[in-house]
């Protein structure tokens, strides 16, 4: 490819809106272009490094088995309805209706068509097991579109569905799917954890894990043990809490303490010179809009997702002060669970206190020396709270745990009869019988991709693509194009590089040497060879950009060194 006729223009100004790096990055290497929030153009720089990614994935899809289909965008509301999906998604599904007045969705994911599909196509057990994968565009109304590829509203994904008899089969295909997402991540050069995760919307009945690129401008937080492999996100991580210190009031003694405008655990902390892992937080939450007394250790957070399943709750929210009031008969931040008449629900850790400090339920009071299920009753203790760093390892309790930021690439589950049930996808068994699919859903956010890697690997000069996945493999930089030995040998080059399946972009624009390298390192191609005054004795400069070291070798040395590192196998 000659880079006169690329469509493709580096930019010296980045827009305000562009907060992330890569998001930075691939609009001024030219990569990427948005027409509206959330939605881009790719140029052809960016087209060719999301093709490789493409390419990679489905290698190893078909590898492992999966056969490519391809489904539509449009899908009839009657399905989401029939699934029990088309009020769970809310406001991100785009809606629409044809000249008939039909209502239908832009499809955000496909397990609606792909059991529709399966459920007519197969009926024995003899078909079974299967799985489908489709490379799609996806839509969804983000409410907030930012980080360039990583939020937007229209994206690219790789989705596939298992279908199997039992669910030793659906593990099985499980398992497979993981092993083959490892290698399409390991392939493009990610550094990424796999962690256990919460199915969301998706639902299902099984386990489910997250693959996460680590980066800092990631919006999820990994939880990760020192010690062992236990890894999982905040929304799903368990931890064995720190023993409370034991409360200084007298022991089994509730007393009354003013605690005058003290609404926060800091502030009573303060007041009384207790530790917070000595009080006891008690929050009012709507669950499906009947109110519930949520308690934690003053150290802890609530884990809303994880209350929302202990409760079985459909949606949780904190309390607005009028309810709180209602409830308690205090005003915010003097709450207690003594005297309550609605249903309270204590994290485990508050279970294995011996006396703690609670609000009084009135203004301006707390107890001391509280002991739960003694002065109040507890319902129900589930694990509601996020994890804290430092916290000793569920799983090996000889590691602790450590957070890090990571960018969610992709996410597998076992959906189970979810989908089957509601949907009526049977197969008769080698008995006759009639019996649900058992099925397995398997994401990956192939643009998404794109931006985890640029997020990971740049400097303060530019892009640094993995050869794997780059746009091209060599970037060939004549420092003039009006001298015809430079231009010989780097046509030469050009020539005998292309032959032997190596991708090269030539920079034969007539161009300064400081425009044409401040390109190069921005675009962030793996080589760059320089033909420049040294051409007449056969001589190039080059340089992988990962490294940065300059050499000048012979024109035969470099194609060599080329032709090892993109063909290692030849």
């Amino acid at each position: 490819m000659r880079q006169s006729s690329l469509l493709s223009s580096t930019l010296r100004e980045i827009p305000s809106d562009a907060e992330a790096a890569s998001h930075q990055y691939m609009l001024k290497a030219g990569f990427i272009r948005q027409l509206a929030a959330g939605i881009y153009s790719y140029l052809p720089l960016g087209l060719r490094v999301l093709r490789k990614v493409e390419k990679i994935i489905r290698e190893e899809m078909d590898k492992s088995g999966a056969q490519e289909l391809f489904m539509p965008v449009m899908q009839p509301a009657e399905l989401w309805k029939e699934s029990g999906r088309y009020a769970v998604y809310g406001p991100e599904l785009i809606r629409l209706k044809d000249r008939h007045d039909r209502e239908f969705a832009l499809g955000p994911t496909h397990e609606e068509v792909i059991t529709t599909l399966v459920k007519n196509e197969i009926n024995s057990y003899r078909r079974l097991p299967v799985t489908l994968y489709q490379i799609q565009t996806k839509f969804r109304d983000e409410r907030r579109p930012r980080f360039g590829l990583l939020r937007g509203r229209e994206f690219l994904m790789k989705d596939a569905y298992s279908f199997d008899t039992s669910w030793e089969g659906l593990h099985q295909s499980y398992l497979a799917m993981f092993d083959a997402y490892t290698r399409i991540f390991d392939r493009c050069g990610l550094r990424y954890s796999a962690v256990e995760a919460d199915p969301g919307a998706i639902g299902g009945e099984g386990g489910t894990h997250e693959f996460m690129a680590l980066a800092q401008i990631g919006e999820d937080t990994i939880v990760s043990c020192t010690h062992c492999r236990y890894a999982a996100n905040l929304e799903k991580a368990r931890s064995i809490a720190a023993q409370a210190p034991r409360s200084s009031a007298r022991n089994g003694m509730k007393e009354k303490v003013h605690t005058p405008d003290t609404r926060t655990i800091e502030q009573l902390t303060k007041l009384l010179k207790r530790e917070p892992q000595e009080m006891i937080k008690t929050l009012i939450y709507m669950a499906d809009d009947k109110p519930v007394a949520v308690l934690v250790r003053g150290d802890h957070e609530v884990n809303e997702l994880k209350l929302k399943h202990a409760l079985g709750a459909e949606n949780v929210a904190l309390a607005d002060a009028k309810t709180t009031v209602e409830a308690t008969g205090a005003p915010v931040g003097f709450a207690g669970p003594i005297g309550l008449e609605i249903p309270v629900l204590a994290d485990l850790a508050v279970g294995e206190m011996q006396a703690a400090v609670t609000g009084a339920n009135e203004a301006d009071y707390h107890f001391a020396g509280v002991v739960p299920g003694k002065d109040f009753a507890i319902e129900q203790t589930a694990d509601i709270r996020n994890a804290a760093e430092g916290e000793a390892c569920p799983h090996c309790e000889e590691g602790t745990l450590r957070f890090d930021r990571g960018i969610e690439v992709g996410h597998i589950f076992k959906l189970g009869k979810k989908y089957s049930e509601a949907l009526g996808a049977r197969f008769t068994d080698h008995e006759g019988k009639d019996q649900h699919m058992i099925m397995g859903c398997y994401g990956i956010g192939v643009s998404r991709i794109l931006s985890a890697i640029a997020e990971q690997r740049h400097d303060d000069r530019g892009l640094v693509w993995p050869l794997s996945i780059a746009p091209f493999h060599v970037h060939l930089v004549p420092v003039s194009i009006k001298d015809e030995t430079q231009m010989r040998l780097a046509e030469e080059l050009y020539d005998l590089l292309t032959r032997q399946d190596i991708e090269v972009l030539l920079d034969d624009r007539d161009e300064r040497l400081g425009v044409k390298l401040n390109d190069s390192e921005l675009i962030g191609i793996p080589v760059r060879v320089v033909v420049g005054k040294l051409a007449a004795s056969g001589e190039v400069e080059y340089t992988e950009r990962e490294h940065g070291d300059k050499q000048v070798v012979s024109k035969d040395s470099a194609l060599s060194r080329i032709v090892r590192l993109v063909h290692p196998d030849n």
